[in-house]
């Protein structure tokens, strides 16, 4: 299969809305400047790159060579620059990934990921790790991996991190996590350039391995998207929103492919790969405020 690269693409020109407005009211929030100085300050940053260097494998063209040819075409695909780094770290019995590295950014995958993916689905995974790259939004995302350590590190200082979790800080943070999602689930899309290689991918994610992957399965996990995004969410009680705020972690892959199959179907994936639009993304909403806005009610 011949993939378009699309040059010049800009990451607001797939941006999903609704992680636009969790975004902006995260940055909205009193507080958040104060924590990314803090955590800036702990040299997490550093400390997380150092973390993949001294004990996962880097992935090069001489030991992995099909993560890497995936890698490569991924970053050319979403026109990403300068190519980067790519790590393989233990299984953990389900495929995981991650993307770190205000500075220079680097991506990790785990045995599962290489094992269960075939190379058009890894084009698909990696393309969701390298839109948080392009979109230059990891110093909120990897704020968001430590933040159970760093509120232990800042318990007992003066920061008051206790009170600005309550404030919050933390929810509104878990909250944009669960959105960004869906604009790098648009990337993983671009970047394989094939629904039904999204579609896969995302039912392994969610902890089935190829050998049980049927055209049934594949039909069903499709009709239960289509049942989950019809359902109403409203009646939950505020308690139940916010533990699934914190339930981030989860693949949610049934979530997420309804969301892409209605990009798909609003023909705005097309023209991105018409090479359309590269550069005008959607007419920005105006940011709700944000104590009113969740992943459960507003989608």
């Amino acid at each position: 299969m011949t993939r378009k690269i699309l040059t010049g693409l800009n990451p607001e020109a797939y941006e999903h809305p609704f992680d636009r407005k969790a975004l902006a009211s995260l940055k909205k929030m009193p507080g958040v400047d104060p924590l990314l100085n803090k955590i800036n300050e702990y040299g997490i940053d550093r400390l997380l790159r150092l973390q993949s260097l001294g004990s996962q494998i880097k992935v090069t063209p001489r030991n992995f060579p099909q993560l890497h040819e995936a890698l490569v075409e991924t970053c050319q695909i979403l026109d990403v620059t300068p190519l980067t780094e790519l790590y393989l770290f233990r299984g953990t019995g389900y495929i995981q990934t991650y993307a770190v590295g205000v500075e220079k950014p680097i991506i990790g995958i785990n045995l599962e990921g290489m094992e269960w993916l075939d190379k058009d689905e890894l084009l698909y995974i990696l393309g969701h790790e390298v839109a948080h790259i392009k979109s230059r939004h990891i110093i909120y995302h990897q704020t968001a991996i430590v933040m159970p350590t760093v509120k232990n590190l800042l318990s007992n200082t003066t920061l008051g991190l206790g009170g600005l979790v309550a404030g919050g800080i933390e929810l509104a943070l878990y909250n944009w996590l669960m959105m960004a999602k869906f604009t790098s689930d648009r990337a993983g899309l671009l970047a394989c350039q094939d629904i039904n290689v999204a579609t896969t991918a995302l039912i392994k994610l969610a902890g089935l391995p190829d050998e049980y992957l049927t055209d049934a399965v594949i039909e069903d996990f499709l009709t239960q998207a289509s049942e989950f995004s019809s359902n109403s969410f409203d009646s939950l009680d505020r308690v139940t929103k916010i533990l699934s705020y914190t339930e981030h972690w989860r693949s949610w892959s049934v979530m997420r492919i309804a969301e892409l199959l209605k990009w798909v179907d609003s023909g705005e994936y097309e023209n991105l790969i018409q090479q359309k639009n590269l550069n005008k993304p959607e007419t920005p909403a105006e940011p709700e405020e944000p104590e009113k806005w969740n992943f459960l009610t507003s989608w």
